[in-house]
């Protein structure tokens, strides 16, 4: 548990030393995957409003998110954008952004009345920030704008997946 929270402050400090960590350390990827949760779960208690009655379908949806966006990210970032010494594999992947989620964690405080905005839109663009660093370290880039580019391509890629499930169950919910 110890190495677990170390890793989680490192990470949300953005600390490469941390990135590499994990990466190298295939069996850190169950911790990433429980950061995810946890972050999942933080979301999905942030954004409860009155009525909300879809929360498993929220937290599912958003774990299916960030699964889509690390696919899309390792695509382009290894197969289409990669540099010289690009070499990664998803595992690789899984671990460093799993922990770049650990700013996510933050966003149950959407739920305070007034001021949780502030703090979902402080989270998520931390959130961001850690990813950029998370997935330059897992692909090897020696460019940040390269990491943000693949970053920002993944995250379209992932908006587009979630307006589609959120289709699909809207007309499963009306049917």
């Amino acid at each position: 548990m110890g190495s677990l929270f170390r890793r989680m402050v490192g990470a949300a400090k953005l600390q490469v030393a941390t990135y590499e960590e994990v990466e190298a350390d295939r069996g850190a990827t169950g911790q990433a995957l429980f950061v995810v949760l946890l972050s999942a779960v933080a979301i999905m208690v942030g954004d409860i409003r009155p009525g909300e009655v879809h929360l498993v379908a929220n937290l599912v949806g958003g774990l299916l998110g960030w699964m889509t966006w690390v696919l899309l990210v390792w695509l382009v970032g290894v197969k289409l954008l990669p540099e010289a010494e690009t070499k990664s594999d998803v595992g690789e992947l899984i671990r460093t952004t799993g922990f770049a989620a650990t700013p996510g964690i933050l966003r149950v405080l959407g739920i305070v009345p007034m001021l949780g905005w502030v703090v979902v839109v402080l989270a998520w663009l931390w959130t961001l920030a850690a990813m950029v660093v998370g997935v330059r370290q897992a692909l090897d880039y020696k460019s940040t704008w390269r990491a943000v580019a693949v970053c920002v391509i993944g995250f379209g890629g992932q908006l587009l997946v979630i307006y589609l499930e959120w289709m699909v169950l809207q007309s499963a919910l009306t049917t």
